[in-house]
């Protein structure tokens, strides 16, 4: 007997079944993929660490979660500063003073703020109805159509205007020259990539990969006391209530015979008609000086039962599914649901193991 069947080796799963093991707890961790960690997995090819489901960055201001992670892998010094590539011209990301200059040659602070003052009272949007009416009245037509706009409506697979404005609640502005694209007081990419972590995390628990929870449930809930389930909550329930649904993504991964590709980690291509959101050289996330590279093209995509679900889909419609379903989970006896897909909601890694932890904390008894 196992004291829990942890469905799903990703980021939550593991971070809990780590807690577990020191509390002296039997787990059985299984996965439907053929290697652990989830979307955080990486592969090596010629001594990169690719990041195979899109780039990881780790940033968080939570001390206590940066020292966990930190006490599995040493953290690099990785700052995240992507550009945007909008029809052959680059511009620094966040939108700050070097993306205001290379955009309009503006040198001050005040200077910038004229300038999308001036556009945005020329808009004459002052009750934003949907996202590009939303985004304008915060940024400008600039900003929106060169950097906004193509790269949005790829992502989401609507025209912006067909978009809520609840989406673009905010676009951060920032009147420095400051490239970091988070305001995180911690942040990095551990050094030899996410499968050192999820290893170390794992370490203690019988780990069984390409097993599919739904096909031997029987079984393998028999073997335990309670489950920790992290996969999709609507098909645990067998989609009673109909499908949740999300936006998906596929990679396009090349090896390049050459040492160098772009220059930079992330570059993102916002104009809408180059078919892919960004390209990914894996190497610059941990200073790489291999004499190859590799890269990955992202291509966001309507998604089916069959594709790997990324972004949940917030509107009215999926809120209210994924509703009900919570209230079945929180009914269901000796099952505890956690992370992304279980909780229908969109995390960031420190998030993942911060709930993890959070829950472990209060459910994992001595």
């Amino acid at each position: 007997m196992y004291d829990y069947l942890i469905v799903g080796a990703g980021l939550f799963g593991s971070t809990f079944a780590h807690q577990a093991t020191l509390k002296e707890k039997k787990c059985l961790v299984i996965d439907r993929r053929s290697h652990i960690g989830g979307n955080v997995y990486c592969e090596n090819v010629g001594g990169i660490n690719v990041h195979k489901y899109g780039a990881h960055i780790f940033h968080t201001n939570d001390k206590e979660i940066w020292d966990y992670v930190n006490s599995f892998v040493e953290f690099n010094r990785y700052t995240n500063s992507p550009l945007a590539n909008y029809k052959g011209k680059l511009y620094n990301l966040p939108f700050n003073m070097n993306t205001f200059y290379q955009l309009w040659g503006t040198k001050t602070p005040d200077e910038v703020r004229t300038k999308i003052d001036e556009q945005i009272k020329a808009s004459g949007v002052t009750d934003p109805q949907n996202l590009e009416e939303q985004a304008i009245s915060l940024v400008g037509t600039d900003i929106y159509e060169k950097l906004i706009k193509g790269y949005t409506e790829k992502q989401w697979g609507r025209n912006a205007k067909d978009l809520p404005s609840f989406i673009i609640k905010r676009l951060p502005i920032r009147y420095t020259f400051d490239n970091n694209y988070f305001n995180d007081k911690y942040q990095g990419i551990p050094m030899g990539g996410y499968n050192k972590i999820i290893e170390k995390m794992l370490e203690g628990s019988d780990v069984k990969l390409g097993v599919d929870f739904f096909k031997d449930r029987a079984e393998l809930v028999s073997k335990c006391k309670e489950v920790v389930y992290t996969g999709k909550i609507d098909e645990y329930f067998d989609f009673k209530y109909g499908l949740l649904e999300y936006r998906s993504l596929r990679f396009e991964h090349e090896h390049l015979d050459k040492k160098n590709y772009q220059g930079n980690a992330v570059v993102n291509y916002t104009e809408k008609e180059v078919p892919y959101t960004r390209i990914l050289e894996h190497k610059h996330f941990e200073f790489g000086t291999q004499p190859t590279t590799v890269i990955t093209r992202e291509y966001p995509q309507e998604w089916n039962k069959n594709l790997e679900p990324y972004y949940p889909i917030n509107d009215s419609r999926n809120d209210e599914i994924s509703r009900k379903y919570k209230e079945l989970a929180e009914n269901e006896p000796n099952v505890i649901f956690g992370g992304r897909l279980a909780e229908y909601r969109y995390y960031d890694m420190h998030q993942v193991i911060g709930s993890a932890l959070s829950k472990a904390k209060k459910l994992i008894k001595s």
